[in-house]
C-alpha cells in the first residue's frame, strides 16, 4: 500500500461487524467496451451514445474501460484492494441480444469466467441484472413503457440466473429504476432520451412490476438466493418551513423516492404517489395483481445515494418542484457532499420502509482527478469523502440499522453516461487513450481500511 496513506486515527471501525462487505461496484455499459463482439447486439444506450448532441462531445461506451478483454487484470487489481465484495452488472444486450429466447452462448461463458474469476480471488459478487442497457429491439417495440418488457425481463432473469446463479448467490433485479423512467422517458437526458412524462410514469410502473415479476422468476430457478433491488435514494430538504416549499418537498420526494419504496415495501402506491403521478396515468396502469407482484418479498434492500436537494415550490416545473443541490456543492458534478444525508436515508428506509437487511450499493463522489508529475493521483478529496461517509454508515449501525455492506461508485472511471468521460468516480484512474490502471490514493487508503478491519474482526471478533 502507499505510504503515504493511513486509517489510523481517522475512522472507528468498531461499528462495522465481521463479515460487513466492503466493494466496490460498476456497470457493464460503462466499462465493458466490445460493444459489437461476442454476439453482443445495440442496446439503447449505444443508440443514444451515438445521436448527435446526446453525451458530451459526442463521447459513447464503444471502448469505455475494454474490460471485456482486460477483464482478468482488472479482477488481479480489484484483489489487490482487498474488498470482500464486488457490484457488477451482466448486459441484457449482451446476454439476450434480441431480448427474448435463449441466451447467447458467448456471453454465458464471459459472464461465467468473470464470476469464477471472482470466486476465485476470494470476492463474492453481487449480480445486478439491469443496469440500463434495455436491447435496443425492445425500445423499438415500445421500450419500458410497455407492459410486455415487465414480462421480458422476468424471463432473462430466469434464464441469466439459471445459467449464472451457481456462481452468484446476491442478485439485484434492478438499478435505479428512476433513472431509466424519468431520466430516459421524462426528461431525455438518459437513454432513450424521451420526453413526454407520462411515458415516464408508465416507465416507472412497469419497472416496478419487472422487478416482482423477476423476484419470483428467480425464485423458480433458484431457491437459496438472495434477491432485491436497488433504488436511488435522495435525501430531499425544504427550501424554507413556508408550507409550499414545505409540500413541494414531499411532492419531489414522493417522484423521486417514494414511487419505487412504496410499492415494494409498503404494498402500493401512497396518496403522494397518486397526487403527483395519477394526473400522468399511474391509477389506469396498475391491474389487479400489480400491487402484490411487485410486492413480492425481497431479501435485502439496496441504497444508492448521492446526495441531498433543496426542493421549493415553483409553478412553472415539473410536479411544481424547483430543486437543487444543497451545498457545500464540491464535486465536479456539483453534487453535494454532506455526509449525515447518508444516515438519514439509512435511518429512513430502516425506519419506514422495511427491516431488510440493507446495502449501500452506490455511494461515491466524481473529482477532477489526474495523474500527477509523479505518476500518482493524489485525490484526498475521495479520502475525505469516504472517512466521512462511512463514519456516517457507522453512525447508522450504531442507531440499529442492519447495514450488510457497502459498495462504493466506483472501481474504475468509466463512461459516465451523458457526462461521457468528462467526470471521474473511480478509486482507479484509467487513461482512456492508452487503457492503462493507476490505484488513486483512495484506492490504496480503502484497502488499507479494509485490511484494518479484517484484523480488527478476525483478532478480536465482531466489535459491537
Amino acid at each position: 500500500m502507499d505510504s503515504t496513506s493511513t486509517t489510523k486515527d481517522v475512522l472507528d471501525l468498531t461499528a462495522f461487524p465481521a463479515g460487513f462487505a466492503w466493494g466496490l461496484a460498476t456497470a457493464a455499459y460503462q466499462i465493458e467496451g466490445a460493444v459489437a463482439e461476442g454476439g453482443r447486439e445495440p442496446s439503447i444506450w449505444d443508440v443514444f451514445s451515438h445521436t448527435p448532441g446526446a453525451t458530451l462531445h459526442g463521447d459513447t461506451g464503444d471502448i469505455a474501460c475494454d474490460h471485456y478483454h482486460r477483464w482478468e487484470a482488472d479482477l488481479d487489481l480489484l484483489a489487490s484492494l482487498n474488498v470482500s465484495g464486488y457490484r457488477l452488472s451482466v448486459s441484457w444486450a449482451r446476454l439476450q441480444p434480441a431480448g427474448r429466447g435463449a441466451l447467447n452462448p458467448e456471453a454465458v461463458t464471459f459472464y461465467r469466467a468473470l464470476l469464477a474469476g471472482l470466486r476465485e480471488r476470494g470476492i463474492e459478487p453481487f449480480v445486478t441484472l439491469y443496469h440500463w442497457d434495455l436491447p435496443a429491439v425492445l425500445e423499438r417495440e415500445g421500450g419500458w413503457p410497455a407492459r410486455e418488457t415487465a414480462y421480458l425481463f422476468a424471463d432473462y432473469a430466469r434464464r441469466t440466473v439459471g445459467a449464472l446463479g451457481d456462481l452468484a448467490t446476491r442478485w439485484v433485479t434492478l438499478n435505479e429504476p428512476w433513472c431509466s423512467s424519468f431520466l430516459g422517458y421524462g426528461y431525455g437526458k438518459h437513454a432513450p432520451g424521451r420526453t413526454d412524462l407520462e411515458l415516464a410514469v408508465a416507465a416507472a410502473h412497469h419497472l416496478n412490476l419487472a422487478h416482482g415479476l423477476a423476484v419470483r422468476a428467480v425464485r423458480e430457478v433458484a431457491p437459496a438466493a438472495e434477491i432485491g433491488i436497488t433504488n436511488l435514494i435522495t435525501d430531499v430538504v425544504p427550501a424554507s418551513d413556508l408550507p409550499a416549499d414545505r409540500r413541494a418537498a414531499t411532492r419531489l420526494d414522493a417522484v423521486g423516492n417514494r414511487v419505487f419504496l412504496d410499492p415494494v415495501y409498503l404494498g402500493g402506491y401512497g396518496p403522494a404517489v397518486h397526487e403527483c403521478l395519477d394526473p400522468f396515468g399511474l391509477g389506469a396502469l396498475v391491474h389487479d395483481d400489480d400491487l402484490a407482484i411487485i410486492a413480492t418479498p425481497t431479501d435485502f434492500a439496496g441504497v444508492n445515494h448521492y446526495q441531498r436537494v433543496v426542493a421549493a415550490h415553483d409553478e412553472s416545473e415539473p410536479f411544481g418542484v424547483r430543486e437543487r443541490p444543497c451545498e457545500p456543492a464540491t464535486t465536479s458534478f456539483g453534487w453535494s457532499v454532506i455526509p449525515d444525508s447518508l444516515h438519514a436515508v439509512l435511518t429512513r428506509v430502516a425506519d419506514r420502509f422495511t427491516r431488510l437487511p440493507l446495502y449501500v450499493t452506490e455511494s461515491g463522489a466524481s473529482f477532477d482527478d489526474y495523474v500527477g508529475p509523479d505518476g500518482r493521483v493524489h485525490d484526498e478529496e475521495r479520502v475525505d469523502y469516504l472517512r466521512d461517509y462511512f463514519a456516517a454508515a457507522a453512525r447508522a449501525l450504531s442507531d440499529g440499522v442492519d447495514l450488510r455492506g457497502y459498495f462504493v461508485w466506483s472501481f474504475l472511471d468509466n463512461f459516465e453516461w451523458g457526462e461521457g468521460y468528462s467526470k471521474r468516480f473511480g478509486l482507479i484512474h484509467v487513461d482512456y487513450r492508452t487503457q492503462e490502471r493507476v490505484p488513486k490514493l483512495s484506492a490504496h487508503w480503502y484497502g488499507e481500511l479494509i485490511a484494518r478491519h479484517r484484523l480488527l474482526t478476525t483478532s478480536k471478533g465482531t466489535p459491537r
